[in-house]
């Protein structure tokens, strides 16, 4: 009787232990199994490279046209005509405008018949000076005859100057009633329409070269010292990310008083046209230049006592601490002094958070073309 009871409880003993064994075999093997990679896309990570590295003060400012003509109204009139519109292409010396001359004609012709007057007059006067000298040379007259032509024939040829010089006037200002382009340019702007009432001093028409443009922006004072004339102004314009590059052309040698900043000037080439004046710029002169490891800046974490990159070797990630250089700001990257070598792959933006060891694989491109298929075999 007490054989069969003990058999019963050590059968449900072996039971118990091998259904246990068996719920926790699942459990173990997943304990036991390599964590699952983090797939990150390409534009989590970047490589480290050797750059050149430019760094000065920051600049700030607007484009302006290196050649700008304001052409004004020289003569009081009515405008007859224009011939060019804003935006409109002008050669050098091409009529831009007519302004009345009627009033300006009549004071030109009223010149040159003063002018054909008084050259009558004056060869007349040259005349009976040199009859009156050679009758003073044969004792036939006195020599007080002989001043008394002298100061006519004076006078004679003062009045023809002075006709002379009318004339000139009245034919610059007839000239003046067609408004010519000084240059080459564009018209960027029109102030005039026919039938408008100018006088001497009136904004007529603006014109531009656009195939030089100059940046017009300021310093501080402290950053005086890396500015020089012929230094790379390395900037870009409002709504565009393309890096542009000028060179200093003048410093001012004073101090602006209302915002205590220096200001210069800076030449840009714009033979193809494809900045416009007016733009707002923003860059920095490039006073110095080196060649160093260069990381984008969203790579660096800065919020703590050192900083922190996250690299990314043999599959996992690490952290690494690094020493910053010097930054770009124009092309956002910093200059890695020691932590990590030209060639690391280092996480950026949000993949900074995957944790320390974790295993990261990094997903092609959505637009990657996938490899073709090999072809089956033939069978024979």
């Amino acid at each position: 009787m007490t054989t069969m009871t003990r058999r019963p409880a050590s059968l449900l003993l072996a039971l118990a232990l091998t259904g246990a064994a068996c719920s926790k075999t699942p459990d173990t093997a997943a304990g036991n199994a390599a964590p699952l990679a983090q797939a990150i896309g390409p534009q989590n990570i970047a490589v480290a490279r050797n750059d050149t590295l430019r760094s000065g003060p920051a600049i700030s400012g607007t484009l302006a046209a290196d050649r700008e003509a304001r052409i004004r109204a020289e003569i009081a009139g009515a405008v007859l005509q224009t011939f060019a519109e804003q935006g409109e292409r002008v050669s050098a010396g091409m009529v831009l405008a007519r302004i009345d001359d009627a009033n300006v004609r009549d004071a030109e012709l009223s010149a040159r018949s003063a002018v054909a007057q008084a050259t009558v007059a004056a060869g007349q006067a040259a005349r009976e000076l040199q009859r009156a000298t050679t009758l003073a040379a044969a004792g036939a007259i006195a020599e007080r005859d002989v001043e008394g032509a002298e100061r006519a024939s004076l006078g004679a040829q003062a009045q023809l100057a002075d006709a002379k010089a009318r004339l000139s006037s009245a034919e610059k200002n007839l000239r003046n009633t067609m408004v010519r382009a000084p240059f080459a340019g564009v018209v960027s702007e029109r102030a005039v329409s026919p039938g408008d009432i100018v006088a001497p001093g009136a904004a007529l028409f603006t014109v531009i070269d656009p195939r030089s443009l100059r940046v017009e922006a300021a310093v501080p004072t402290s950053a005086l010292a890396d500015v020089r004339v012929g230094a790379p102004v390395l900037f870009t314009v409002n709504g565009s990310d393309r890096v542009l590059e000028g060179r200093v052309t003048r410093v001012s040698p004073m101090v602006d008083p209302q915002t205590k900043q220096v200001r210069l000037l800076a030449s840009v080439p714009n033979q193809a046209g494809a900045l416009v004046a007016g733009l707002f710029v923003e860059g920095r002169v490039a006073s110095e230049k080196r060649v160093g490891v260069m990381i984008p800046e969203n790579a660096v974490d800065q919020t703590g006592i050192v900083s922190i990159v996250m690299r990314l070797k043999g599959g996992k990630v690490e952290k690494v601490e690094v020493q910053l250089g010097v930054r770009d700001e124009a092309a956002s990257m910093f200059e890695i002094t020691s932590g990590i070598a030209s060639g690391d792959t280092v996480l950026m933006g949000a993949a900074r958070g995957i944790s320390v060891g974790s295993p990261v694989v990094v997903s092609a491109p959505r637009d990657a073309t996938p490899a073709p298929a090999a072809a089956p075999a033939k069978q024979n």
